[in-house]
């Protein structure tokens, strides 16, 4: 009996494990052989978790940068860029696509033109827009720029997770229709809301003063209050989400937190 419960634990890790590179392999361009047995089948739960994972790719760069001596603006627009690069555009894709959508008056025929893979007029505003804003937050940002990196890219995933789990799918098909297959309510949301608190009280950790805490308060409160709303407004406006909102609310959530970490870094 003793070694059953051993081997199913021993299973339900390497399950896990695989679920997490799955996740990894589908949220980002790093190149994970198929053969290690890749499961892509509730993915969506450790979205926050890969947030986490490249903003910590993006602090190490950023400290490199800043080591070799790079100049601040620069570094931030290289740090924006490979912010893209590494999801292989996946959500930039979402924000552009969403845009054109919702530039079209008749709300019937948002889902149709959405799905068209031409980017438009209102599709290339939107990147353009986003991208500046990433970029002048960033450069804006002189201290702590690596909890920034880490905790908005967290937040952005987690407001992923939570329009999954909480508003319709609209489609009958589509990138995004699986997420929602898997997501367990509100277990999902829960785990990476606990997760992310636990990220932003890091400069606690570090430095216990008035200051720390006024960052951890602002980055956990206008975090989770960013992506709520952001998924919220996304909804109002279609009556639901579909694969392109769901990488919208990831960006939207991230620009925004990034301009009001300004206020504080």
């Amino acid at each position: 009996m003793k070694w059953f419960r051993v081997q199913s634990m021993w299973q339900a890790v390497q399950k896990s494990w695989q679920s997490w590179l799955g996740a990894i392999t589908f949220y980002t361009c790093i190149p994970i052989p198929m053969s290690w047995g890749l499961d892509f089948e509730r993915i969506a739960r450790w979205a926050p978790g890969v947030g986490l994972f490249i903003g910590v790719l993006l602090a190490m760069l950023d400290a490199l940068l800043q080591h070799w001596g790079m100049p601040h603006l620069t570094r931030s627009g290289i740090i924006v860029v490979s912010w893209v690069a590494l999801t292989g555009g996946l959500h930039l894709d979402g924000v552009m696509d969403t845009a054109d959508g919702l530039g079209v008056p008749d709300p019937k025929r948002r889902l149709e033109v959405m799905a068209d893979s031409v980017t438009g007029a209102f599709g290339a505003m939107a990147a353009i827009a986003l991208l500046l804003l990433k970029m002048a937050a960033l450069t804006d940002i002189e201290t702590d720029r690596w909890f920034a990196l880490i905790s908005v890219a967290g937040w952005g995933r987690w407001g992923q997770v939570v329009a999954i789990s909480m508003y319709p799918y609209l489609k009958a098909t589509g990138k995004g229709a699986f997420h929602q297959q898997g997501i367990r309510v509100p277990i999902d949301s829960l785990w990476g809301a606990f997760l992310l608190l636990g990220v932003c009280g890091l400069p606690l950790l570090m430095n216990m003063n008035r200051d720390s805490l006024e960052l951890a308060v602002i980055s956990a409160g206008g975090g989770c209050a960013i992506a709520l709303l952001t998924g919220f407004w996304f909804y109002r406006q279609l009556g639901g989400h579909t694969g392109d909102t769901y990488g919208a609310v990831v960006e939207w959530t991230e620009a925004l937190l990034l301009c009001l970490l300004t206020i504080f870094l």
